[in-house]
């Protein structure tokens, strides 16, 4: 403690060395008594001593305060302008590190709680397989069915979990967007056969992008499409240039929820009702295509089905 006071301080006994020798080099050249030299140099050291002995305890008192405290209203016995200072500093560095660990804390608990959400909509499909394999009554168009439907549950929560740690894993090359939306229609054609949906498909996009995180996001549109179009109905691809756009005729969206699709865990009307939403699909979709700058716009009416765009930014 003594070394660390010594050290605090060493500019004003540096000081009064400088300021000893001087005064005695002033005796020496006048050629004046020593004697007084040395009893001024008496007096001096009593006097620093004691000021050093005062600004000791002070410096202990404060670097045990500084040492031991947890909450700032225990710094309020230091009133000096520099430790006032160093007050306002500390509390803002307490209030970045409170927000820093608030946020999270929220972020752990959403996670927590889309896991808990997550493990409650997977068991629908394994209770479905569950059923048929107690019942001896597996059907193979249904069990693939629900598969394709539990894979897309993990794959999702893996990418949400992913995305969220890790928002620049992209790898941009010219990619074409046909490619992406065949090999994704095979990818539901147990769900098209089932509901017995017809499918076009138009056109071609060729676009330089990240064919893994598109390839996401499409398919997020497309198990939509899938999800919510009525039976025997059709579902329209078509690619220009610059878009594309997936048009099904289903349920629709309600027009009040159209402004919060995009938000996270919002499931609306139509997802209520159908009880196996999860509010993150369409979520997941917009942060994906924002990175990649795209954008995306959906249209809809109740009862007549749901159009969604994704375009360039640039061209809009």
């Amino acid at each position: 403690m003594i070394w660390t006071f010594l050290i605090e301080y060493r500019a004003w006994y540096l000081t009064y060395l400088v300021m000893s020798g001087t005064y005695w080099l002033t005796f020496y050249l006048y050629r004046l008594p020593m004697s007084y030299f040395g009893m001024s140099i008496l007096f001096n050291l009593t006097f620093l001593i004691m000021i050093s002995m005062a600004f000791f305890i002070k410096f202990r008192k404060k670097m045990q305060i500084l040492h031991d405290f947890i909450y700032l209203d225990e710094l309020a016995e230091l009133h000096s302008p520099s430790e006032l200072v160093y007050q306002q500093l500390i509390s803002h560095l307490k209030d970045s590190d409170n927000q820093l660990l608030s946020d999270i804390k929220e972020q752990l608990k959403q996670q927590q709680d889309l896991i808990k959400m997550w493990s409650h909509q997977m068991k629908v499909p394994l209770s479905a397989l569950s059923l048929m394999a107690q019942t001896d009554q597996m059907d193979s168009r249904e069990v693939r069915q629900q598969l394709l439907r539990l894979g897309n549950y993990i794959d999702t929560l893996l990418t949400y979990l992913k995305f969220n740690q890790n928002k620049d894993d992209f790898r941009f090359e010219e990619c074409s967007v046909r490619e992406i939306v065949t090999d994704l229609v095979k990818k539901y054609r147990i769900a098209f056969l089932v509901k017995h949906l017809s499918i076009d498909i138009e056109g071609e996009w060729l676009l330089k992008t990240d064919k893994k995180w598109l390839s996401f996001a499409i398919s997020q549109i497309l198990d939509n499409a899938v999800k919510y179009s009525n039976p025997q109905s059709s579902l329209n691809i078509r690619m220009t240039d610059s878009s594309i756009v997936i048009a099904d005729k289903g349920i629709g969206i309600l027009e009040e929820d159209l402004p919060r699709i995009f938000e996270e865990g919002f499931t609306g009307y139509n997802g209520h009702e159908d009880k196996k939403a999860t509010g993150l699909g369409l979520y997941m979709t917009k942060q994906v295509l924002d990175q990649l700058n795209l954008t995306i716009q959906v249209q809809s009416r109740v009862g007549q089905g749901t159009s969604v765009s994704i375009l360039q930014k640039s061209l809009r």
